[in-house]
């Protein structure tokens, strides 16, 4: 089970948190604080999973908060103010809770969270078979079976899943094709990852994948017709 804290200088919101941590089966809620310098002393000596963590606190923000601390420990922000979203986007925070939040809301974070806690520590040597990407200020899960084809877009890439739906993210081809498994998915194209299952035919420099054409690069010929010989 997840161990986690919550932090915010407001005693109600706690409240909340504690409440919802309670009918919940997935995280243990260890210590509330109202005080960041508190908080800190407190995971200085009793390290946890996950924080609740308001943004917008005196004296310390959220923001430097988590900056102030060890980075692997998952973070759910929460705050009143919806301009603070994108911060906590790039600080890789696992969500971001709008108040006032339902507690089908919450539940939704602490699932994530728990789906990314298992993810981070599995002990079985096989891969997953998914990956996260941080698109939507959270984390977004998405199996390999969801997958068509991936595009290269400058400093981003979109992710297009079935169902005709897509993921953009910030983040470089070379990073998500290291995260995919080498066995089902192939670079075909510097703008163009496929799954190879998804492939249909080959005519020339270009290929069909899942009724899309897609080109075949130069420099990835001969792997993909390596692959289409197997």
């Amino acid at each position: 089970m997840i161990r986690a804290i919550a932090i915010d200088d407001e005693p109600l919101p706690l409240e909340i948190i504690e409440s919802y941590c309670a009918k919940t089966e997935l995280v243990t809620l260890e210590r509330t604080f109202t005080k960041v310098n508190e908080a800190q002393k407190y995971l200085r000596k009793f390290p946890v999973d996950l924080l609740f963590l308001d943004i917008h606190m005196p004296k310390m923000s959220g923001i430097e908060f988590y900056k102030s601390i060890e980075q692997t420990t998952m973070v759910i922000f929460t705050t009143a103010h919806s301009q603070y979203a994108l911060d906590g986007f790039n600080l890789k925070a696992i969500d971001f809770l709008l108040k006032p939040y339902s507690f089908d809301r919450f539940l939704s974070a602490v699932i994530k969270a728990n789906e990314y806690y298992n993810y981070q520590n599995q002990k079985d040597t096989a891969k997953p078979q998914y990956i996260y990407v941080r698109a939507d200020y959270s984390l977004v899960k998405i199996a390999f079976s969801e997958i068509r084809y991936i595009e290269s877009l400058g400093d981003y890439i979109c992710i297009y899943l079935d169902n005709n739906k897509r993921v953009t993210t910030r983040m470089t081809m070379k990073s998500v094709y290291e995260k995919l498994s080498p066995n089902d998915f192939i670079r075909v194209h510097r703008s163009y990852i496929v799954p190879i299952s998804g492939i249909e035919n080959l005519k020339g420099k270009t290929m069909i994948v899942y009724g899309k054409e897609i080109p075949i690069g130069n420099l990835y010929e001969d792997e993909v017709f390596k692959i289409i010989k197997k």
